[in-house]
């Protein structure tokens, strides 16, 4: 029999788009709101979370550590507002997290998913709130990206915790003095396709899946193989694959990492579970500008 733990819940719930109508084809609806779905599973699977429950337009999610549910929760909101709009008519995530108990064994959500499910639906669009359970067991880098709500929201009025809302880009853009933010920009080629990564898209995925921002098609890729972070210090290479990631930087010699990170300086060229040396047509080129 399994036994109730304390983990951090993440519940996400896609809304907003254009009401239905005629000039509205619901093949086209779903298709967007399947996309953010994706989305959504991509960033839960990145974080090292394992989803509990998954519907149409929402998903519930387990994480050990309140870290990486953070994280999870940035980043979802970053990529779904990256994506183009429905109709003229933007889909948003509302996001809720906290650090409660949950039991695998059971059918019925813990109070750990309850509450979550209860700051989600409580959210604004493009918003994630957190409770305080989960707040002060973020790490001292992490913990930036919380910010105390005063006042009470609709629906959280009996809420014994204190509440947070919970973003990174918001608090990149404060922390980042202009000067600095002029240079962390890096532009990456894939075959035909000129991608950026700068204050308003920091984050770029890749791997063998569709879904991810680079889609690698050879077979020695992983279906979620890394992925590239801004950050204040510079641009960082995360693998998370089977068969690592190969790395050459212009004028040095390749290297291969597996379930770490590296910094990219660039400019120079990855290579996804096999050498970036090979003459293969699915390398990543990066550089800095």
């Amino acid at each position: 029999m399994s036994e109730r733990k304390n983990l951090c819940v993440l519940v996400a719930e896609v809304v907003g788009g254009p009401k239905p109508d005629a000039s509205l084809d619901m093949l086209e609806a779903r298709h967007a709101f399947d996309r953010c779905m994706r989305r959504i599973d991509l960033a839960i699977e990145a974080n090292q979370g394992s989803t509990i429950r998954h519907g149409s337009h929402s998903v519930s999610a387990r994480f050990e550590r309140c870290d990486e549910a953070v994280l999870a929760a940035c980043e979802i909101l970053e990529r779904i507002q990256s994506l183009p709009p429905l109709r003229g008519k933007r889909l948003t995530a509302r996001i809720g997290l906290h650090y409660g108990t949950h039991d695998p064994g059971s059918i019925a959500p813990g109070e750990g998913e309850e509450v979550a499910s209860r700051l989600s639906a409580a959210a604004r669009g493009g918003e994630a709130l957190a409770t305080g359970a989960a707040v002060m067991l973020l790490s001292a880098a992490t913990r930036h990206f919380a910010r105390p709500q005063d006042g009470k929201r609709a629906g959280l009025e009996t809420l014994e915790w204190p509440l947070f809302c919970v973003s990174r880009q918001a608090e990149a853009a404060v922390s980042l003095p202009p000067a600095t933010r002029l240079l962390q920009r890096m532009r990456l080629r894939h075959q035909e396709d000129v991608l950026f990564l700068d204050e308003q898209h920091p984050i770029l995925l890749f791997g063998r899946e569709l879904g991810n921002d680079v889609v690698i098609m050879d077979p020695r890729a992983s279906r979620q193989h890394a992925r590239i972070e801004r950050r204040r210090g510079g641009f960082v290479l995360i693998d998370y694959s089977t068969n690592g990631c190969y790395v050459v930087e212009d004028n040095g010699s390749e290297r291969c990492i597996k379930g770490s990170e590296i910094p990219l300086v660039g400019p120079g060229r990855i290579g996804c579970g096999f050498s970036a040396n090979e003459v293969e047509r699915d390398l990543v080129f990066f550089e800095i500008l």
